[in-house]
């Protein structure tokens, strides 16, 4: 007795891709998560190696002074900020094109906030478990001409989850990762809310730590956007492979060559989900919370009533 084969189209298809992006992703993301881990150890010792810088050049008891001041004189009293954002700076000594020595800056900016490519890298994978999508900038590789509609409705879902786009219809008890950052760590300065007008100097050591700080963050950017480039390139061949398939065993088949999980069960996903999303106990519950679901979502509870089904 002969067993019909599955025919592929558009939606097994991607079902079997995301199989084989997953099986790739988890092959590099570690490197991400190791750049993440040394940004926090880094982020730790940045916090108190600039509040030192900071209370040396400006101590607290003149913090205190000019607080008293600006109360009694208002903003004739002087003027303090909470920041955030600081810059450190030491002399060094250059060369110019005709050999002759002058006398120049070494600055580094210091920051506790996040960039949006930052945030990208780091929140990537809570991103990625709500459905969102946050590859979309380094899918253009930097050519904003090929920016379309669907890139800008990536970027709208990223910014409103990360917490760069917000309304008045938002839910105010939901802290956004970008609040929780621009709260996590700030200091009293001595003077206006212009970051860069506050220079504190530093010694080369001090100066060196910082620069390492800094690279740390950056490495959290660069290995999110090797480890996009490194499962892309292998998704690319991928998806003209499955083009060319016509049955699932033709995609079983390399599935097992490489090592990545894919069976019968997946493909049959997809056509039981509506299904087991909306069976009585799920519709109900639906209903009664009033919650709406991500894909992923919604594929777990497929995946929970077939397991069920199963056993029944």
């Amino acid at each position: 007795m002969t067993t019909k084969k599955i025919t592929l189209n558009s939606e097994k298809r991607k079902v079997i891709a995301d199989q084989f992006q997953s099986f790739y992703e988890d092959k590099v993301k570690d490197k991400l998560i190791q750049a993440k881990e040394q940004y926090n150890l880094m982020r730790e010792k940045a916090k108190e190696k600039i509040n030192q810088v900071v209370r040396y050049h400006q101590p607290q008891e003149d913090v205190d002074t000019i607080r008293s001041m600006i109360q009694k004189y208002n903003r004739a009293g002087g003027e303090l900020y909470e920041d955030n954002c600081f810059y450190v700076q030491r002399p060094i000594t250059k060369v110019d094109d005709e050999g002759k020595e002058y006398i120049s800056q070494d600055e580094v900016h210091v920051r506790f906030d996040m960039g949006r490519k930052f945030a990208r890298a780091y929140y990537r994978d809570e991103m990625k478990a709500k459905g969102l999508n946050p590859d979309f900038h380094l899918s253009i590789n930097d050519d904003y001409s090929k920016r379309n509609p669907k890139y800008y409705n990536d970027e709208s879902a990223c910014d409103k989850f990360l917490g760069w786009s917000i309304s008045s219809n938002d839910d105010k008890s939901i802290t956004t990762p970008r609040s929780e950052w621009e709260n996590d760590f700030k200091l009293w300065t001595i003077g206006s809310s212009y970051c860069h007008s506050r220079q504190f100097k530093v010694d080369e050591n001090t100066m060196n730590f910082f620069k390492m700080y800094v690279q740390s963050a950056d490495n959290v950017i660069k290995e999110h956007q090797e480890l996009y480039s490194y499962v892309e390139g292998k998704m690319k061949t991928l998806r003209l492979g499955l083009k060319s398939y016509r049955h699932y065993d033709q995609a079983k088949a390399l599935a097992d060559k490489i090592g990545v999980v894919l069976n019968e069960t997946m493909m049959n996903e997809s056509s039981s989900l509506a299904l087991s999303i909306y069976s009585p106990e799920n519709l109900a519950s639906l209903l009664e919370d009033k919650e709406v679901l991500t894909r992923e979502q919604k594929i777990a509870i497929a995946r929970q009533q077939m397991a069920q089904n199963s056993l029944n």
